[in-house]
């Protein structure tokens, strides 16, 4: 009982009550707004639209400077303050949504609209300021606290990523369905108000947590100075006799590469103070280039460029091919439990074969069940025909076209399927394409796209396990003075990559080219695990078909030679 309850106390236990609670209302939020915004436009996908567009654009340019600030702060500053913007962010969206839904008769009238359009313009600029919180707390939380409460212990790390992550599989399929009832059976309105008052009672419990989590780990006041790194080994062993929490927060305002620098940063002119932003942005990328881990991370990325995932493109095409929405909902609750096993194998894995070999049997994993997909394109019932052309309608369709949700992973990104009407991408209506009793053969459509899912949703065990895998390499590998900088750059790159295959759908919209689209899919991932293949190969050399039970005792294999991660 002692050690139930010694547990329930811990610091890695409060860190995941608190991930989960975040991760909740995160859901929540990014489920409904879309929602909420295909609503007020008179069920038009345009602002939706124009809110995905936002969103991505911001994390590509700010990605690099939010991380950079995460690095330059506290960490205890870093994790409230992002926590306390990002949730009285979605606050205030709910409270002007409210007003939105209550008076829009009246908002129409006055100054001809104009201020329903002002209204429209806060409720996208607010929910993209907290999506960028959110980016900061992700970073800051998922990448740099739950290292230093795991400690120098690499298995606790990795069973800390795997916990992780199986609660973001769960709230990714729980709290939509639970926002989506209250919205059914009430309102959007009485939507907006549960979100905001949730969120309002979250912020407070999840202050408190992170407060706790920081007493009981007194390693996390001590932070780095971004130094070389022959300085940080230094530095780092005289942190655990002599330097005290105070000194370890002062450090932080260490310029990069020798010496001090904040003297001459407070006589740098105005012309200066604009170009830092994007002096900052280069620096991060090209630090982000410069890391030996650059190949996995960009591995990674490539993932995102995929219609193979249970997104808003792939269900609507489902739609176009006779599956009903109570199918749909089965598949993606398998899906979720496919990448539950992806973490228990991400686990199982790393204590038998390292951490790298990991990523590698991940990788081939996921490819051969990515190979289905590619064969489905092929079987009876496929609808592809190159004949047609695919760029036709491009016009009319543009702005239909899907927003892109908020991600901190490959996958996570189901969460508007259901409410946008997203068929409207594929074949401009949104009913199923063969609703009709005269248009719809029975057994033979079935054939292809059953092909299709199964190779997606046995895809998910290794395409989770190969990211908690990058995930863990990015967190060993990066010193502490570049974990905001380089995770930032690396959400910049999932988010362009992401971009990148909407607007391949939008210019292949038709449901004829989507075997083009899966095709092409394959390929960018087939790139992502040979880039990863490659850093694995020069990480290990010639042990790299090893295959043994490392010694715990040991240092694992996930530290490449000549680990040199400064710019």
């Amino acid at each position: 009982l002692g050690s139930v309850v010694a547990y329930f106390a811990s610091a890695k236990f409060l860190l995941y009550l608190g991930h989960a609670l975040s991760t909740w209302g995160d859901r929540m939020w990014h489920f409904a707004v879309s929602v909420f915004l295909v609503e007020l436009y008179g069920n038009s996908l345009l602002l939706t639209a124009v809110y995905g567009l936002v969103v991505a654009g911001s994390v590509l340019l700010l990605g690099a400077i939010i991380g950079d600030w995460v690095d330059k702060n506290s960490r205890l500053k870093v994790a409230q303050t992002s926590l306390v913007v990002q949730n009285a962010s979605v606050i205030l969206c709910g409270v002007i949504l409210m007003i939105v839904f209550l008076f829009k008769t009246q908002l129409l009238t006055l100054y001809h609209g104009w201020l329903l359009t002002v209204c429209y313009i806060l409720v996208i600029t607010i929910a993209n300021i907290a999506n960028l919180a959110s980016t900061a707390t992700a970073i800051t939380i998922q990448r740099d606290w739950i290292v230093v409460v795991a400690g120098e212990d690499r298995s606790k790390l990795a069973d800390m990523n795997a916990t992780i992550r199986r609660i973001d599989q769960l709230t990714n399929i729980l709290a939509p369905m639970a926002v989506g009832q209250i919205m059914t059976y009430g309102s959007p309105m009485i939507g907006c108000g549960f979100i905001s008052g949730w969120n309002l009672m979250s912020v407070c419990v999840e202050y408190l947590l992170l407060w706790k989590v920081y007493q009981k780990t007194p390693s996390l006041a001590l932070k780095s100075a971004k130094v070389e790194e022959s300085e940080m080994k230094q530095l780092n062993v005289k942190k655990e006799s002599d330097v005290k929490p105070a000194e370890g927060v002062q450090l932080i305002v260490e310029k990069d590469v020798t010496g001090f620098e904040p003297q001459q940063e407070k006589e740098v002119g105005c012309g200066a103070r604009i170009a830092e932003p994007f002096i900052t942005f280069r620096d991060g990328w090209v630090a982000y280039y410069n890391q030996p881990v650059f190949l996995a991370g960009m591995g990674l990325a490539f993932l995102y460029m995929t219609v193979l995932g249970f997104d808003c493109i792939t269900t609507g095409y489902a739609y176009t091919q006779g599956l009903s929405g109570s199918v749909l909902s089965l598949l993606m609750g398998a899906s979720a439990v496919t990448g539950i096993m992806g973490t228990v194998a991400f686990t199982w894995l790393r204590r038998k074969c390292g951490l790298i070999r990991t990523g590698l049997i991940s990788g081939v994993a996921q490819f051969a069940c990515l190979v289905l997909c590619a064969i489905s394109v092929f079987m009876p019932g496929s609808p592809m025909d190159l004949t047609v052309s695919p760029f036709a309608d491009i016009s009319a369709r543009l702005f239909e076209s899907e927003p892109l949700p908020t991600i901190a992973s490959p996958e996570d990104k189901p969460e508007m399927v259901f409410a946008t009407g997203m068929p409207n991408l594929l074949n401009g209506s949104t009913t199923p394409a063969n609703s009709d009793p005269e248009m719809s053969p029975e057994p033979v459509p079935l054939i292809s796209v059953s092909l299709l899912f199964a190779g997606v949703i046995a895809a998910r065990v290794g395409l989770w396990s190969f990211d908690l895998t990058v995930t863990q390499l990015l967190q060993e590998n990066v010193v502490e003075s570049e974990r905001g900088i380089i995770n930032g750059v690396q959400n910049s790159m999932n988010y362009l990559l992401d971009l990148l295959h909407f607007i391949m759908v939008i210019l292949a919209p038709n449901p004829e080219a989507f075997g083009l689209l899966v095709l092409i899919s394959v390929s960018f991932v087939a790139m992502g695990h040979i880039m990863y293949f490659r850093f694995a190969q020069k990480s290990l050399g010639k042990q790299l078909f090893v295959c043994c039970t490392p010694d715990p005792k040991t240092v694992s294999d996930s530290s490449p030679p000549g680990n040199t991660s400064t710019v």
